[in-house]
């Protein structure tokens, strides 16, 4: 027997199996057991699931570099703007009133060297102008020789004169009057029968007929002549004149003005033999 302070130990107890912990309810289907299995995320956690990890792609990339790459030469400006800024504000007054003079010194050399070379294109236009100008002036000038030395072909109104001498009793001092003729009432190129006359033209006899310039020239006797025709026509037939004289000499004489003469009959330019330029 035990006493009765003792609190022996129950046989019953021990008889009892040991606590069998309470089974987990059966799931009514798998979607159930799935939303016991995984745990609830929060807002912040699925936040964090999206963000990481990252996913760049290639545009995002470039301009990843480009925002880079303008943020650093924006420092680097701020920067070098700071330490000029800090650099003038730590100077003297003296000194700034120094660096205010050269820099006014050195705007006034360029706008003197600006100023400069725009008088130098001025200059360069001016000399190509003049110098176009005097070029233009030499060739019209030239052509202007030319015609008078018969070196180059002529056109222009004037009148053709035309001699028939069926008698042969045209001689060359009558065709010299009629150059002559035309040239005071202001005939610029004439040619007779294919030769060109010049200021050193003779004419001569020449069997029954006229040599000009030592080329022997037959009868028609056909002038081309340029000139204003109502000058030509009329010096050719005033009282006395060629045309009377020519008639006289029982010749057949016409004069024809036109609006347009071609003298191409050309000279060979000759080169003077004693006479030389005396300009330097």
């Amino acid at each position: 027997m035990s006493n009765e302070g003792e609190t022996p130990e129950n046989p019953l107890r021990r008889e009892l199996p040991e606590e069998v912990p309470a089974a987990a309810p059966e799931s009514s289907g798998p979607e159930q057991l799935d939303e016991k299995d995984e745990p609830s995320l929060t807002g912040r956690q699925r936040l964090v699931q999206g963000l990481w990890p990252p996913r760049v792609t290639r545009a995002q990339l470039i301009v990843a570099l480009l925002l880079f790459g303008l943020g650093f030469g924006l420092a680097v400006q701020v920067a070098s703007n700071s330490d000029s800024g800090s650099a003038l504000r730590g100077a003297r007054q003296e000194d700034l009133v120094r660096i205010l003079d050269e820099l006014d010194n050195r705007t006034q050399r360029l706008e003197d060297e600006k100023q400069g070379l725009e008088d130098q294109r001025t200059e360069l236009e001016n000399s190509s102008n003049q110098a176009a100008e005097a070029r233009k002036q030499t060739a019209e000038k030239e052509k202007q020789l030319g015609i008078l030395a018969g070196t180059v072909a002529a056109q222009g109104p004037g009148i053709t004169l035309t001699i028939n001498d069926t008698k042969g009793t045209v001689k060359a001092d009558m065709l010299l009057d009629a150059i002559q003729e035309l040239r005071a009432a202001g005939a610029e190129a004439i040619q007779v029968n294919g030769v060109r006359v010049v200021a050193s033209t003779y004419l001569a006899d020449s069997g029954k007929g006229v040599s000009v310039d030592g080329n022997k020239i037959t009868q028609p006797y056909r002038f081309k002549v340029i000139g204003k025709p109502q000058d030509l026509e009329p010096a050719l037939n005033i009282p006395g004149g060629v045309v009377q004289t020519l008639e006289k000499e029982q010749a057949t004489v016409t004069v024809e003005r036109a609006t347009k003469i071609i003298v191409d009959a050309l000279r060979a330019a000759k080169q003077p033999d004693y006479a030389r330029s005396s300009s330097q």
